[in-house]
């Protein structure tokens, strides 16, 4: 098992090989070059931390997801058959390794009879106390969905991919994408129509696409 640090992530790398295409750093990750993992890190951590801080709604747990996504990147690299693809394959790699992390947390949650914490970083202190409120109690509806409808709902309403982006990213059909994300918006509806403000939060932050 891969040991991962708790120190704080830092994005500040060499930049040396900055003007590397995608193919040729993938080239550089399957021989095992130190300079193709300092400059993978630096141009896809930003990427992947973005994206897991807005489906986890936690910056520390957004970094340790993305710890955990460049220890797979680097272990599987020889895997990738497209050198082109490197972009698509971090992000493949980052979504198998959230749903493996939402899996555990919901685990976790049942197990101590307690919800997951969100919105705990001191960051989002600088937010006013009805919008951290609404915010905190949008994501405890997101932790109600399996951790396939969250992440469909969250690629598609948050992430503005497509269905077929979707469905190639976490390796499922595209009509299985489609139900994910017919049930993750019923419920979702259904758990906030009693609720005007959060109804106001998913009508202009996540609206339907």
């Amino acid at each position: 098992m891969v040991s991962r640090s708790r120190a704080p992530l830092s994005l500040v790398v060499a930049r040396n090989h900055h003007d590397v295409s995608d193919a040729d750093l993938a080239r550089g990750l399957v021989t095992g070059e130190a300079w193709a993992l300092d400059e993978t890190w630096h141009r896809f951590a930003p990427m992947v931390l973005t994206m897991a801080e807005r489906a986890l709604g936690s910056r520390s747990e957004a970094e340790d997801l993305a710890q955990e996504t460049f220890c797979r990147v680097f272990r599987t690299a020889r895997t990738l058959q497209n050198p082109n693809s490197l972009r698509s394959f971090v992000y493949s790699v980052a979504i198998r390794a959230l749903k493996s992390h939402l899996r555990s947390r919901r685990l976790k949650a049942w197990l101590s009879f307690h919800g997951p914490e969100t919105l705990t970083d001191p960051r989002y202190c600088t937010l006013d106390v009805e919008t951290r409120d609404l915010l905190r109690r949008f994501y405890g509806l997101l932790d109600r969905l399996s951790p396939r409808d969250r992440l469909v709902f969250l690629l598609r309403r948050v992430e503005s991919m497509t269905v077929e982006e979707i469905a190639a990213t976490m390796a499922i059909s595209a009509s299985t994408v489609k139900r994910s994300m017919t049930h993750a918006s019923e419920r979702l509806s259904r758990w906030v129509e009693s609720d005007p403000g959060l109804y106001g939060l998913l009508e202009e932050g996540f609206t339907a696409r």
